[in-house]
């Protein structure tokens, strides 16, 4: 008995060691932590090195490339988009953007979008939600009589300016080329001070308020642009991700030290105020986490995040689902580790906070560290098998680690000593056969009464034939199929 016990031990050990079959997906970023204007080229390798396809670029990218399924499954379908630099960016700074670019699967450019102008300038990441949007993070420039009616004593750099931050919704039009803003979210509209009632940001305490950012929290841009000169930076988010089980966004800055969560489900007007959405506190932070001397409820010795970046829910199904996972660069003085954390959820979607203490938790659920370190970019996403992919950007390298710390893959891109690998991530052979959810019309990613309303509107003839709501496969579009995604809404199949 105790030998069949062993045997089976060792058998899921060895089965939890495997490395995640799959694609990884990654562009190298040339010139140094503020990447470069020339053309790169992002890659989608097998884990034995070789090229599965790879997409051509006229820019430099600001981060990493995502993929995302086409009209139809299949990886002939399958859409790049492609976060880059333009040539003229308004702000300079590492991680600089300017335009997202979608390709598809043999490398023709579909569609492109540009912000970058003098009140705001795109950075570092974007994500792609299921319905193909893109969330976009912006600076926005701030002047000092702005900053300074808000409540902000001084921003220490030549330039008398800080650069806030901006997350936009984009909704991008691939036969037009048009895109359109559909949501937008901007920090300045959640910031608080304690100097007075005469400034324009809410006034009070500031560990009574960590849901608002205190606008006097660090410093702001002395140096970080073109030849160590002033830029303004203040926030420098560096990494977004969106949940839609939660219809929340978490956000990563590296200058604070800490991540975000923010409500997705207002209304942009609400977005900009206190309350509604399901949270009922509008754009207010719903959490935050790593620092928690910036809004008055600890010292250094809390602070477990430093420059961190990559933050990001894991998925369902995934060990640890529901958790967030990152990449801390200055985890210790001389390396770098990737850090799983749980944030205390409540079912009401509300994130568990003591009155004057911290969120929580107080240290994190998972973590591994080694000899590896790199000051800019990186990333740390959760494989399916329980695998965690690690990319160290300076060194152009990365791996896969298992739950219990065994490293089971390596890859380290060919190319010159500048190159940097911002962030890998890695798609299972899987991903590219059933992309798209069967009875989901508006390919938001779930199936709900939108869904039904667009297959009565079929029927109706008012909306063209789609064979993604064929539920029964009788290429006929009836009410048997309405009945069908009737009772999946209703949880009866």
């Amino acid at each position: 008995m105790t030998k069949i016990l062993l045997l089976t031990l060792l058998f899921q050990l060895s089965l939890n060691q495997e490395v995640y079959d799959g694609y990884v997906l990654y562009t190298p970023q040339g010139g140094g932590p503020g990447g470069g204007n020339s053309g790169s080229t992002s890659y989608l390798k097998d884990t034995d090195g070789s090229t599965f396809n790879s997409w051509n670029h006229s820019s430099g990218a600001a981060s990493m490339p995502y993929l995302h399924p086409g009209d139809e499954p299949g990886f002939e379908n399958t859409l790049l988009y492609y976060p880059c630099r333009v040539n003229n960016p308004t702000m300079e700074a590492g991680g600089v953007g300017g335009k997202v670019e979608i390709y598809n699967w043999v490398g023709n450019l579909l569609w492109s979008y540009e912000l970058s102008n003098q009140t705001y300038q795109h950075h570092h990441d974007i994500d792609v939600m299921p319905n193909g949007n893109i969330l976009l993070v912006a600076w926005e420039r701030k002047y000092q009589s702005e900053w300074s009616s808000y409540g902000r004593t001084s921003v220490n750099n030549s330039l008398n300016q800080m650069w806030s931050t901006a997350i936009f919704e984009v909704e991008p039009n691939l036969s037009t080329g048009e895109a359109t803003i559909v949501w937008e979210w901007h920090l300045w509209d959640h910031l608080v001070q304690d100097r007075g009632t005469q400034y324009e940001a809410m006034y009070g305490n500031i560990s009574d308020h960590p849901e608002l950012m205190d606008i006097n929290c660090n410093s702001v841009g002395s140096n970080g642009g073109p030849g160590g000169n002033a830029n303004g930076d203040w926030i420098h988010v560096n990494a977004i991700d969106y949940n839609a089980d939660l219809d929340q966004i978490v956000l990563s800055s590296r200058h604070m030290g800490e991540i975000y969560i923010i409500d997705h489900s207002t209304t942009t007007q609400e977005a900009a105020s206190h309350s509604g959405g399901n949270s009922g506190k509008g754009g207010d932070f719903l959490y935050r986490w790593g620092n928690p001397a910036n809004y008055g409820r600890g010292n250094n010795s809390d602070q477990i995040l430093e420059s961190q970046h990559s933050v990001n829910w894991i998925p369902k199904g995934y060990p640890g689902e529901g958790n967030l996972i990152l990449y801390n660069n200055r985890h210790t003085n001389n390396n770098s580790a990737a850090l799983e954390l749980i944030p205390p959820l409540n079912d009401n979607g509300i994130y568990s906070l003591e009155s004057n203490e911290p969120y929580g938790p107080v240290t994190w659920e998972w973590l591994y560290q080694s000899n590896f370190f790199s000051d800019v970019q990186s990333g740390a996403f959760r494989q399916p098998n329980g695998n965690t992919l690690i990319t160290v950007a300076d060194d152009s390298y990365m791996f896969e680690v298992s739950e219990n710390g065994n490293v089971v893959w390596t890859y380290t891109h060919p190319g010159s000593f500048n190159q940097m690998i911002p962030r890998a991530q890695k798609y299972g052979y899987d991903y590219f056969d059933n992309q798209i959810l069967l009875g989901d019309l508006n390919l938001d990613g779930i199936i709900n009464i939108l869904d039904i309303i667009s297959t009565v509107n079929i029927i109706l003839g008012v909306t063209d034939y789609s064979a993604n709501v064929d539920m029964n496969s009788d290429n006929i579009i009836n009410v048997l199929d309405i009945v069908t995604l009737t009772n999946i809404v209703l949880g009866n199949n």
